[in-house]
């Protein structure tokens, strides 16, 4: 995908004096062993393995054959006993996974923190140039403590491979447990970075699989958006898998479909309100998860209607641009009797781009509230999903509350309103007030 023959040999350059990285050969990345298993005092689980027909069962022996000749794994008289599970990869390859649900509720969850999906796109807003790595079955690169090597596998994975890309994290490397991106703003630096991140990872023994990079590209599938010159819209095969999705005719696959169109929200103005119909089939609690899952549904009206205007939603280009602090940011809000609407906007000189769209529904006791309340929770919703961006700068608040423009001045306003304002002065921002019809979402809460 290189054109220019120059850059082209730079990055095979690079490749080839790290090409340790594509060996297939496995290996063991060269950190101490790490613990990662801490069940208290509880008693060792056993669990009898699934049963299977004659091809699985070969399959899973074959795949333990493989892992024990790589050194990967070894044989075990342990007293704990998990079944064995194998899931088919998108390349028709099979996964070697264990079942580890009873280990996991018993043991002490390691807190190390994950990065926050928007800080790690905010990131990327300047880049031009991306390349992104994928491990090679990156978990079993990990040694263990004998006495451990089950569970906690995440945060263990994120751990480590923040502390391997050290001052490069935030700067022009980030990783989301194993899926690492490079950024730069050209490819002289990109040149620079890649050859950091490669040196990085081949002192720290890690394996690569050559078939999942991809190398100095001008955009890129990541976490399940498309990033492409500062601006940033849901994966095509995301969207794609979405929209083929049937109409759901049992509870999970409702709840499935919610939570799925859930990860984009922010790209869908007025998602809460539109999505609140079929809400009913997301449990939020564990036992309503388990004796509705497989519960036949038939869609009332509403319930349809959410889901066609969901899919409707996933048919448009959902493109933000992505913040970028050399821009002023503009609030915009609204309220109406369902809810709240809101949307993130930075001023260019060709107009507002929108960064990202926030909605809620009300609760009982909310809907009885003022108008002004209402418009004013709308701001402190604002502030707290957009804290990141508007902390610590100037910005604007357009509403279409004329009494609302007096809040910085007025020494007396409603009583609800007065106990938000100590929070809102924490911000510096100008009130603007706009005509109801001008407001954006005077339009998307009433649909």
């Amino acid at each position: 995908h290189i054109d220019n023959e120059k850059h082209r040999l730079a990055i095979q350059d690079i490749l080839w004096r790290n090409k340790i990285l594509f060996d297939p050969t496995p290996s063991i990345i060269n950190i101490p062993s790490q613990s990662a298993i801490r069940t208290g005092v509880h008693p060792p689980i056993y669990s009898k393995q699934y049963s299977a027909s004659y091809t699985y069962q070969d399959m899973k022996f074959q795949e333990t054959k493989k892992l024990l000749e790589r050194g990967q794994i070894e044989e075990s008289t342990s007293p704990w006993s998990p079944p064995i599970v194998l899931v088919k990869k998108k390349d028709k390859t099979m996964r070697f996974c264990i079942d580890y649900r009873c280990l996991n509720a018993i043991t002490i969850k390691d807190a190390f923190p994950l990065p926050r999906l928007d800080e790690i796109f905010e990131q990327l807003s300047d880049a031009v140039y991306y390349t992104k790595f994928d491990f090679k079955s990156g978990y079993f690169q990990v040694p263990l403590s004998k006495e451990d090597r089950i569970t906690n596998g995440l945060a263990t994975f994120q751990r480590i491979i923040n502390h391997i890309l050290g001052p490069a994290r935030w700067k022009y490397a980030l990783a989301y447990i194993d899926d690492v991106i490079i950024y730069s703003k050209t490819f002289e630096e990109h040149l620079i970075h890649l050859n950091d991140i490669c040196t990085m990872l081949k002192n720290a023994r890690f394996r690569l699989n050559p078939e999942k990079c991809e190398i100095a590209q001008t955009q890129t599938d990541y976490l399940g958006h498309n990033v492409k010159n500062g601006e940033i819209r849901p994966s095509s095969n995301n969207i794609n898998g979405l929209l083929n999705t049937r109409l759901p005719q049992r509870a999970d696959e409702a709840c499935k479909f919610v939570k799925a169109a859930e990860y984009y929200r922010k790209f869908i103005p007025n998602f809460s309100q539109t999505a609140e119909p079929a809400r009913k089939f997301v449990p939020t609690t564990r036992t309503q998860q388990k004796k509705g899952q497989k519960t036949i549904i038939t869609l009332t009206d509403d319930e349809l209607k959410a889901f066609n205007q969901l899919k409707q939603f996933l048919t448009t280009d959902m493109v933000l641009r992505l913040p970028n602090n050399r821009f002023p940011f503009k609030v915009q809000t609204d309220a109406s009797d369902e809810g709240i609407g809101a949307v993130l906007l930075q001023i260019y000189s060709e107009g507002d781009r929108s960064i990202a769209y926030l909605s809620k529904k009300f609760t009982q006791a909310q809907r009885k509230w003022s108008p002004m309340e209402q418009e004013c929770y709308a701001f402190i919703c604002s502030l707290d999903k957009w804290h990141n961006c508007l902390s610590g700068i100037k910005f604007e608040w357009e509403t279409d509350h004329k009494a609302l423009t007096q809040l910085k001045q007025k020494a007396k306003i409603n009583k609800r309103c007065e106990r938000w304002r100590l929070k809102i002065l924490e911000y510096d921002f100008k009130v603007k007030h706009i005509p109801a019809h001008v407001t954006f979402f005077r339009v998307v809460t009433r649909l």
